[in-house]
């Protein structure tokens, strides 16, 4: 892949190709761009870069510009260090950042950088009749640059879906982004997607990655990195639209609008979309194509409901339900790799020393564990037997022959979305199309009857257009 950096005609307000490449789509504070102020002044001057204020206040009060926070008590003061005054600062958006009122934002405005990328997709797989239509749609979209929803079960295979709609932007010259909730959705993407496009850079940003200073036409990237960014991509990809915490962030929804450019393809992924998406799709008010089917046309597997009382009170004690520990038993014994989802970590904690019993490399895993890359790493490898999470491993993450348990089904943060995603982890793999899940509970509640639901209407929907091959 070769970039073209252009330059300005008049040779006293040549720019630096290199300000340009680490700046361009991006919106920038000071100490967060590697050159200097004074190279970065003479860009101002001579109209190549932009600066803008951080904050602006109206009559409706304080406005963050990189995360569009209005909410008064996400702000406070404190005592500036660069301007020798008591600053009103954002909290809302802090952890990148400290956005005061008297920071500035810089951004690119010069000539943008020209990709040169040639048909460069190289895969060999097959599409199913149900993920071509997609395929097609998807490049529909970006061609036309309009906005399209892909609802597909768990292990539609939607990454192969975007394929083509990726090898067509790129053909036309566009800068593409695939957003996505979460750190481990990203991590389980670039490996395929560079797998795919071997000549193309791809460029992976999450909190703490090693390509947070480049720039690439394909970039992968969690949707808070995206609150750097603006105006920067000719089609955005949301993978797992519905997922926490994208769906319960307004900022970070409106950091996806924020990146993409004005005129931009819109592409949205889900197994699970919200109840007001579904009507819009139903009253034709959103354009979606779906995929009832998995790739592999086998059936998704249905989720069974297991009492198993007082399970708080028995981890409290030190010991299990008995017939979560039998279940888990019978896995180890099997050789069967396993995911068994509790709603808290505080339990997961206390019941692992009681599971690790039965095999002591079993793990467990959640969002602020320091080794959770390594450990989700050797479940996929094969070394961990059994592994506990929280809702962290419900989507995004791919195991080949699993069976998949659920401790204290009933407790809220298990919505029905939540249930559908730990059930679509099982049966993914052509290989192994089936398995078994299992919701221990103290009591059914309304989620778990409608992710029984969901899951029951796709087979039927699928069963009925003749997509399954039983």
């Amino acid at each position: 892949m070769k970039t073209t950096f252009p330059q300005a005609s008049s040779p006293q307000r040549n720019f630096s190709p290199e300000l340009q490449q680490f700046l361009l789509g991006r919106m920038l504070l000071l100490n967060e761009i590697p050159f200097s102020k004074e190279e970065i002044d003479l860009h101002i001057k001579n109209e190549w870069i932009e600066e803008t204020p951080g904050l602006s206040r109206g009559s409706g009060g304080w406005l963050c510009h990189r995360c569009d926070n209005r909410i008064s008590r996400f702000y406070k003061r404190f005592p500036c260090v660069s301007c020798g005054r008591n600053c009103v600062y954002c909290r809302k958006c802090l952890m990148m950042g400290r956005v005061s009122e008297c920071t500035s934002f810089y951004r690119w405005i010069g000539p943008p950088l020209k990709w040169n990328t040639d048909s460069c997709l190289q895969w060999e797989g097959q599409l199913s009749a149900g993920q071509e239509v997609a395929s097609e749609a998807v490049v529909a979209a970006v061609r036309d640059k309009k906005e399209l929803l892909v609802w597909a079960v768990c292990g539609a295979g939607k990454t192969e879906v975007l394929f083509s709609g990726i090898s067509e932007a790129l053909k036309l010259g566009q800068r593409i982004c695939i957003a996505t909730p979460r750190t481990d959705v990203v991590l389980e993407l670039v490996p395929r997607i560079k797998k795919v496009f071997p000549s193309i850079l791809v460029t992976a940003l999450y909190g703490g990655s090693d390509d947070r200073h480049q720039s690439s036409p394909l970039t992968i990237s969690t949707t808070h990195q995206l609150l750097r960014f603006q105006h920067a991509f000719d089609t955005i990809i949301v993978d797992e639209v519905d997922a926490f915490p994208y769906t319960f962030d307004e900022s970070l929804q409106w950091a996806v609008k924020k990146a993409a450019k004005p005129k931009a393809a819109r592409i949205y992924l889900t197994a699970t979309p919200s109840k007001k998406w579904q009507n819009e799709c139903r009253f034709g008010k959103r354009e979606f194509i779906k995929i009832p089917v998995r790739f592999h046309r086998k059936p998704l597997p249905l989720p069974k409901f297991v009492w198993c009382g007082n399970w708080q009170k028995r981890i409290e004690k030190s010991r299990l339900p008995y017939n979560v520990l039998h279940w888990a038993e019978k896995r180890v014994k099997q050789g069967k790799q396993a995911l068994i989802f509790l709603p808290h970590i505080e339990f997961m904690k206390r019941s692992l020393p009681i599971f690790k019993k039965l095999h002591p490399a079993i793990e467990a895993v959640h969002a602020e564990d320091s080794l959770r890359r390594e450990k989700v790493e050797r479940m996929r490898v094969g070394k961990t037997p059994i592994l506990l999470t929280t809702t962290i491993l419900e989507r995004g993450v791919t195991f080949p022959n699993i069976d998949v348990a659920v401790l204290g089904a009933e407790d809220d943060i298990f919505t029905e979305a939540a249930l559908v995603q730990i059930a679509g982890r099982v049966g993914r793999s052509s290989v192994y199309p089936a398995g078994d899940v299992t919701f221990f509970h103290y009591g059914r509640t309304k989620a778990m009857i409608q992710a029984l639901l969901h899951i029951d209407g796709m087979n039927k929907g699928a069963r009925e257009a003749g997509q399954f091959d039983e």
